[in-house]
């Protein structure tokens, strides 16, 4: 059961422990099929034909591909890189007991804070590094089994089992050493980043679990991993993107940062980035603004964000009817109060899109008395206003450390993706052609 894809994806999220390790991995797999990278604060030369792509913070990444003529408008697919976990506070050695030495952290989005507890677990993020006068952004990956946060022992918390609430202050520090170890955060950081310790300025460093993606079940009909929320999508548009034929749109990929969090930053889809970006490439077209608001109105959107399959132990917490399962295809989401994008609209042109990619598709929405959080789709249409459908692969345990999803609904994505970002849409009045 597509064995071989759902291995790339544990390597794409194994190699994508943060979102700037994601933008850094889609970057290195658009280069290698020779887009060419666009830095924002440059003049852009783009050519019909032409194949580019642009990051903002290093966390996130737009790519796109221009058609040889004249475009009709844009066809666009964006999910995003970061996924909950703890942030390591500036200062964050913590004594504790006496004996220990813990990292003081914050959390970052709204994790299961459970899963998280015996697990192995590292750091990764960004170091800025002052070098010749400069500041230098860093990579950083401690790539070995480094912190874990324990669990108190049944012994002494006997309500253990009767339902925990956790406080992220006292019982989610991960434990890094013991009170008399040599190694001290910053000479570890230091080590990882080949800098001088006393040449580090900031950083952005974040837990996340070490644990391998698997594949399994009597049939190997489920995966599981880190992360896959949302990195299964965003591995499976880019997949698509890559593989996508040219057509009468221009395909555009976007990978966003600090969805968790709400998007309101100068990366995530509340910002003008991909505005922006749109906008520049009508520029570089000798477009007009007449231009490009015309161009936004036969183009299309999909945004891409893991969706929930009905829990095994607990149905009930699903609709009545609308109930998606794992390995059934692509769920299409839905919500009256707009936390989704999807109208009918909307819904009709995805899944007229999947049927001619012999895709199958699922519908989703909450029990009507559980409201659900929203997603980049209706955050990034307050600034680039175009017909947006909110789509995702269906999962169990969103927001655990670990993940699980269906074995087949990678592939069924990749091919919808392909589809997608090589057809156009036409809207004239009412009536709209998928071609």
């Amino acid at each position: 059961m597509n064995k071989n894809i759902n291995e790339q994806l544990f390597d794409f999220i194994e190699k994508s422990p943060t979102a700037w390790h994601a933008a850094e991995n889609t970057a290195e797999a658009l280069k290698a099929q020779g887009f060419t990278e666009l830095y924002e604060g440059e003049d852009w030369t783009i050519a019909g034909g032409g194949k580019y792509f642009t990051r903002r913070n290093g966390s996130s990444v737009i790519a796109f591909k221009l058609p040889e003529n004249h475009f009709r408008g844009f066809m666009i697919m964006a999910a995003h890189g970061d996924s909950p976990c703890f942030k390591v506070k500036f200062r964050p050695a913590v004594k504790a007991a006496g004996e220990y030495i813990q990292l003081n952290c914050e959390r970052y989005g709204g994790m299961i804070c459970s899963s998280w507890l015996d697990r192995p677990l590292s750091l990764a993020g960004r170091v800025l590094v002052k070098q010749n006068g400069k500041l230098r952004s860093k990579l950083v990956n401690i790539d070995r089994d480094l912190v874990m946060i324990p669990n108190v022992a049944i012994h002494m918390d006997r309500s253990a089992n009767d339902g925990k609430s956790y406080n992220a202050n006292v019982d989610m520090l991960p434990l890094f050493s013991g009170a008399d170890g040599k190694m001290s955060f910053e000479d570890i950081l230091a080590e990882a980043a080949e800098a001088e310790k006393e040449n580090i300025v900031s950083y952005d460093m974040f837990t996340y679990c070490r644990d391998k993606g698997t594949q399994w079940g009597a049939n190997l009909e489920y995966i599981s991993a880190p992360r896959l929320d949302d990195l299964q999508c965003a591995f499976s548009c880019l997949q698509g993107f890559l593989k996508a034929e040219n057509g009468n749109s221009v395909p555009v990929l976007c990978i966003f940062d600090n969805e968790e969090v709400g998007s309101g930053t100068k990366q995530g889809a509340d910002s003008s980035f991909l505005e922006d970006t749109l906008s520049r490439i009508c520029e570089k077209q000798g477009m007009n603004r007449g231009d490009y608001l015309r161009a936004l109105n036969q183009s299309f959107m999909v945004s891409a964000d893991n969706a929930h399959a009905v829990h095994p132990n607990h149905p009930e917490l699903a609709d009545r009817n609308d109930r998606p399962k794992m390995n059934r295809g692509i769920v299409i989401k839905h919500n009256a109060n707009q936390k989704y994008t999807t109208d009918g609209v909307s819904a009709a042109v995805f899944s007229e899109i999947c049927g001619r990619a012999e895709v199958p598709v699922q519908s989703y929405t909450n029990r009507a008395d559980m409201p659900g959080g929203s997603t980049l789709g209706n955050i990034s249409s307050a600034h680039v206003s175009i017909d947006s459908v909110d789509i995702g692969l269906p999962q169990l345990a969103m927001h655990s450390a670990y993940e699980t999803a269906g074995a087949d609904d990678t592939a069924y994505l990749i091919k919808a993706a392909e589809y997608f970002f090589g057809s156009a849409v036409r809207r004239q009045g009412e009536e709209i052609e998928i071609f």
